[in-house]
C-alpha cells in the first residue's frame, strides 16, 4: 500500500514506471521470460514494491488486458516470469530514472524513463538509444537502418496518408546503425499506412503504441 506522506513523491513515478512497462509489453510479441527494472538515484529510495507492481501492469495489460496494480505479481509469477529489481546509485545523465528490461527466449530489450521538473513522465532511452520523448495517447515507434532520406520518406509517407505529426523524435546508435523514430500522432495509424511503413526500404519493426 501507498502512505499519503510518500503518494505525492512516487505517483508520477508510478506512471513513469506503468508507462514504460507499457511501452515494453506493446513492443513484445514472444512470451516473456525475465523482467529487470533498475532504480537508479532517489527513485530508488521510493517504495519499490508499488513501483514494480505498477512496471509490471503495464507490461501484462497489453498481451492479457485485466491486469493491474495488485494482480500484477502474480500473473508474473504463475507465468514463471523471473522478475528482479535493482538499486543503482550510479546515475548518469539523468539524475534518477527507472531502466525497464524484457528478456524472451529471442532477444532483450530495455527502456528508461524519468519525470521531469514538470511532473510528466518521460522515455529518455531506448535499446541503449539516447532519445528523449513525451508518452502520447498515439504513437508509431520505428526500427531502421540510419540511412539518409528515410527520415523524409517516412514524413511524405505519413503526411501523404493524411496522417498528423505532433511531434517526432529520433535517436541513434551511430552514423548508419541502428536508430529509432517516436512518433506522436493525432489518431492511431491505420493498418494501410503501418503496412506501407514495413516496407519501407531500412524498417526493421514498426508498431502503433497507445498511451
Amino acid at each position: 500500500s501507498i502512505s499519503a506522506d510518500e503518494a505525492p513523491r512516487l505517483r508520477p513515478f508510478i506512471a513513469v514506471a506503468e508507462k514504460l512497462g507499457s511501452f515494453a509489453g506493446q513492443l513484445t510479441d514472444e512470451p516473456i521470460i525475465g523482467i529487470v527494472i533498475e532504480y537508479a538515484g532517489e527513485v530508488g529510495d521510493m517504495n519499490m514494491r508499488a513501483l514494480t507492481s505498477a512496471a509490471l501492469a503495464g507490461v501484462l495489460k497489453p498481451m492479457l488486458g485485466d491486469v493491474n496494480m495488485v494482480s500484477a505479481p502474480v500473473v508474473a509469477r504463475d507465468r514463471g516470469i523471473k522478475v528482479d529489481e535493482v538499486r543503482q546509485t550510479q546515475r548518469g545523465a539523468y539524475e534518477t530514472y527507472i531502466r525497464l528490461t524484457i528478456r524472451t527466449g529471442k532477444m532483450e530489450r530495455s527502456v528508461a524513463g524519468t519525470v521531469f521538473s514538470d511532473g510528466k513522465p518521460r522515455i529518455i532511452q531506448i535499446k541503449g538509444i539516447e532519445l528523449e520523448s513525451e508518452f502520447g495517447p498515439h504513437m508509431l515507434y520505428v526500427t531502421n537502418m540510419d540511412k539518409p532520406g528515410f527520415i523524409g520518406a517516412l514524413g511524405m509517407l505519413l503526411g501523404n496518408a493524411g496522417v498528423n505529426i505532433a511531434t517526432f523524435h529520433l535517436g541513434r546508435l551511430a552514423q548508419g546503425q541502428d536508430a529509432i523514430c517516436l512518433v506522436q500522432i493525432d489518431e492511431p495509424v491505420p493498418d494501410q499506412v503501418l503496412a506501407a511503413v514495413e516496407k519501407l526500404g531500412q524498417v526493421k519493426q514498426a508498431k502503433r503504441l497507445a498511451f
